[in-house]
């Protein structure tokens, strides 16, 4: 089995935090998106994950490393492929054609997800969907009584189904899939001005494959700040049982009310922090009040207060304490 996780895209909707970062490895809950993706997906398979491919842009040789990393530690061959331009789904595929000759799972680095479930290997393919309130934005399917899919349909114009693709798919015939994608790349066949991956899977359900739904039971998106706080506080929750407090964080007369997670070396002092707080390695708070937010690594916090937020590496956020004589019926923002 393996695994291909297109990821090229610039991140735009979650800038500035992608101005000096790939969005997939932004962290949640201590660990980059990306890793938390084929770490779960790794999970779910019976069958052993042989190679890890990442389509990437140009993101430098320390973000290759850390990607071929993330791959070994999960006792699979970690490979690097590039897509230099946005041509869509099918296209960002494609261009890990090399590792496109077994099974394989497909998986988009801009969405986690919560399953509990195992991949049936025999099938003929998996596409996992989740039921949306706006399916014009998704691309989505319909099925039939017995679960198999009968219709792909890239972000419909008018209502044909509610069941979002959410990006997760697999294919027993990766070598298939490829000489599809290669298809529509030849005779340019394109959706919506890209080459798109829904296309190449109607050509194979139209030649007999048999592409079955599976169902998530939480989609959890990351396309901006807010939504990736929020799948943060999710992840926080799925993961609560675990230790997620370093040995070498120091608490200083300070509260941490779980589900937190604080990494190495980080440093709170007369400050409460959580529910749902992300501390990055070698970062220090003090005298704040923070919940629910993401703080990366090595930054320092001193006199705030915060909620709902996300704040990046290497920041030197400061607020200011105050002496106040405030009246009756005032408001203060």
């Amino acid at each position: 089995m393996k695994i291909i996780v297109p990821m090229a895209g610039r991140g735009s909707r979650l800038r500035p935090h992608t101005l000096t970062i790939p969005k997939p490895l932004i962290p949640v809950a201590g660990k980059p998106i990306v890793q938390r993706l084929v770490e779960d997906i790794t999970r779910m398979s019976d069958e052993k994950i042989d190679e890890i491919a990442f389509v990437i842009g140009d993101f430098g040789k320390e973000v290759e490393a850390q990607l071929i990393e993330i791959a070994e530690n999960l006792g699979a061959k970690g490979t690097i492929y590039y897509q230099d331009k946005p041509l869509g789904t099918a296209h960002a595929i494609l261009c890990a054609k090399e590792s496109m000759d077994d099974h394989l799972i497909i998986a988009f680095a801009d969405t986690l997800f919560r399953a509990n479930f195992t991949l049936d290997p025999e099938a003929d393919g998996v596409v996992w969907v989740q039921k949306v309130d706006n399916p014009s934005s998704f691309g989505v399917v319909k099925f039939d009584e017995n679960n198999v899919i009968t219709d792909f349909v890239e972000k419909p114009e008018t209502f044909v189904s509610d069941l979002a693709i959410i990006g997760i798919y697999y294919a027993k015939n990766g070598a298939q899939l490829r000489d599809e994608l290669q298809y529509l790349i030849d005779n340019d066949i394109k959706d919506k001005g890209e080459y798109q991956l829904t296309n190449a899977l109607e050509n194979m359900k139209d030649k007999g494959v048999a592409f079955k739904t599976g169902e998530v039971e939480e989609w959890l998106d990351c396309g901006n700040y807010s939504v990736t706080v929020h799948t943060n506080q999710r992840v926080l929750e799925f993961i609560k049982d675990q230790d997620m407090v370093a040995d070498s964080a120091q608490l200083k007369n300070a509260t941490v009310i779980p589900p937190c997670f604080i990494g190495d070396n980080v440093v709170i002092e007369n400050s409460v922090v959580g529910p749902h707080v992300s501390v990055g390695a070698g970062t220090t708070i003090q005298n704040s009040v923070i919940r629910n937010a993401i703080i990366q690594k090595d930054t320092h916090i001193a006199q705030k207060v915060m909620q709902d937020s996300m704040i990046g590496n290497h920041v030197q956020l400061e607020g200011r304490f105050e002496d106040l004589s405030i009246g009756d019926y005032t408001t203060t923002r």
